[in-house]
């Protein structure tokens, strides 16, 4: 039977926007079928959600998000649908959960967790695991070139043969056909880092004919960030793709005075009618793996390698000697989730608190949690931040994978971010001048045009019932460094495709997210 929802007497914020009114929301089956300025009488045999005092708003869009395994883990999607988060752009930085051939590996985290429950090797076999399992939210899929390098090339640090290309290529262009929304890269990760410009555009160009989507994490984010978008504005010149760079910032102390030339560069390409946007969590620590930390050379091969190396005691003393002569200030570095017994106690500490030998500190853990450690880095500024979140062109991404404070997710130590994105998004937006309609507009429909998120984004009729009914003077974050497991307050219910996962503080198990394919553009069109 399909659901029929009644949802009555808030305040509808519709996407637009445009100025809120108060009003009523009728729902049948996965589509909103009417919106009544003023209210309407009773609907017969419709279920009341009666939102008095509440805001009604389409659901939230985070448009890069790292959910892809985790949402086989929890369907439910705790610490994402809490915050009002219907819909997630997945598989960025390069990192996807398919295609999975050769030597290609998951991240640690997703392959140490699902266990048993890996059983796909291509993006079709996933999406077959991924409906069963009725996810709680609306999932689109990027495929990761570190994912398909890996799988045709490994891990070495070289360049790549025109028939590995081609092989990658071939890989690139099915999975796209099998619902693959766009082509992700992490210019900055293993194997990643190893790729020419030359490599990436012959993708990127593949993935163009396509009609595809282009998002990275550039190859610096700090010292080099200017050459970075360069790179990611000749892409969009040659190819005609819409290119998204990831969560813009300008990294470490020393770069934060370049902020005006690396907005110049983006607005000036964005101007000339190339198709380059950008998203942004609204926090000043990143948070990665602290393998990051090490030697070029030690991460060549990444965790197996490293493993090795650190097990040498001669190649182990080169890496700690360059760690410790490094400039690095290490109390911007802070541990995040680990992997036993021996290391639990470092999370939520910066390396500076826990002794005088930094290098071999981070060698120990590294080496105790097979060098799956997780660290943040506190070298952004506040004020570049409200820079870039004032920017029209910036929308919500958490960067983070879903969580949920109970079961084997509960055990890590994630970001902040990924319970408190949304509302941090929206009381930074509102502390920066933005209205109520337009911070709303920013986070719903915003991301929905962007993405080609056809009928979501808004609430009119004909649209996808993707709805969050919250209260604003509630809606916060409470999740920090020394917390993160802690949701987020203020949302009252979500629906999504007309289903109701969430209300009133309660997980229901009625899961009606999708897997997403949006019809694309053709190349070097507009969206």
């Amino acid at each position: 039977m399909k659901n029929k929802l009644l949802i009555k007497n808030g305040l509808i914020v519709d996407g637009t926007g445009g100025i809120s009114f108060s009003g009523d929301v009728i729902i049948e089956g996965d589509k909103i079928v009417d919106v009544v300025k003023g209210g309407v009488a009773d609907c017969v045999d419709f279920e009341v959600i009666d939102c008095t005092g509440k805001i009604v708003s389409p659901g939230f869009i985070d448009c890069h998000a790292h959910s892809d395994a985790y949402l086989i883990l929890e369907p439910d999607a705790p610490s994402k649908i809490t915050p009002g988060i219907t819909t997630e752009i997945n598989g960025q930085c390069g990192g996807s959960i398919a295609p999975r051939y050769g030597e290609a590996r998951l991240s640690s985290d997703w392959a140490s967790l699902l266990g048993e429950k890996l059983t796909w090797r291509s993006l079709r076999e996933y999406r077959e695991v991924l409906e069963a399992n009725k996810p709680a939210l609306n999932t689109v899929q990027f495929i990761g070139h570190n994912t398909l390098r890996s799988s045709v090339v490994g891990y070495a640090g070289r360049a790549v043969s025109k028939e590995e290309i081609k092989e990658m290529t071939r890989l690139l262009e099915r999975e796209l056909d099998d619902g693959g929304y766009g082509f992700s890269t992490g210019l900055i990760y293993q194997p990643g880092k190893y790729a020419t410009s030359e490599e990436v555009l012959e993708l990127t160009r593949a993935a163009a004919n396509k009609g595809a989507y282009y998002s990275t994490h550039m190859r610096s984010e700090g010292d080099e960030i200017l050459e970075s978008i360069d790179e990611v504005i000749n892409l969009a010149k040659e190819t005609g793709i819409r290119a998204e760079i990831s969560h813009l910032k300008t990294s470490g102390k020393n770069n934060w005075p370049k902020i005006d030339r690396v907005l110049g560069k983006i607005e000036s390409a964005i101007e000339k009618g190339f198709l380059i946007g950008s998203d942004r969590y609204p926090f000043c620590a990143a948070g990665t793996d602290l393998d990051v930390v090490l030697p070029d050379w030690a991460q060549e091969g990444a965790a197996k390698a490293e493993c090795a190396r650190l097990a040498d005691p001669a190649t182990r003393k080169r890496i700690v000697d360059e760690l410790n002569a490094s400039n690095r200030d290490w109390s911007e570095v802070m541990i995040g989730g680990t992997w036993g017994d021996e290391t639990k106690f470092s999370s939520g500490k910066r390396i500076s608190e826990l002794g005088d030998n930094p290098g071999e500190i981070i060698c120990s853990i590294l080496e105790k949690d097979l060098c799956r450690t997780g660290a943040f880095f506190f070298t952004m500024s506040e004020d570049n931040l409200n820079r870039i979140l004032s920017k029209s062109w910036i929308l919500p991404g958490s960067d983070a994978s879903l969580r949920a404070p109970w079961g084997p997710l509960g055990a890590d130590f994630p970001h902040p971010r990924a319970y408190a994105t949304m509302p941090e998004f929206y009381r930074r937006l509102r502390s920066l001048g933005f209205s109520l309609e337009d911070a709303v507009k920013r986070m719903t429909s915003a991301p929905a045009e962007r993405f080609g998120l056809k009928s979501r984004g808004y609430i009119r009729n004909g649209a996808f019932a993707d709805i969050v009914i919250w209260d604003e003077k509630e809606f916060a974050c409470r999740a920090s460094y020394s917390s993160p497991h802690m949701f987020s307050s203020g949302v009252e219910c979500v629906v999504v495709n007309g289903s109701v996962p969430y209300r009133a503080g309660k997980f229901t198990g009625d899961r009606g997210g999708c897997f997403l394919e949006i019809p694309r553009f053709a190349s070097g069109a507009s969206s």
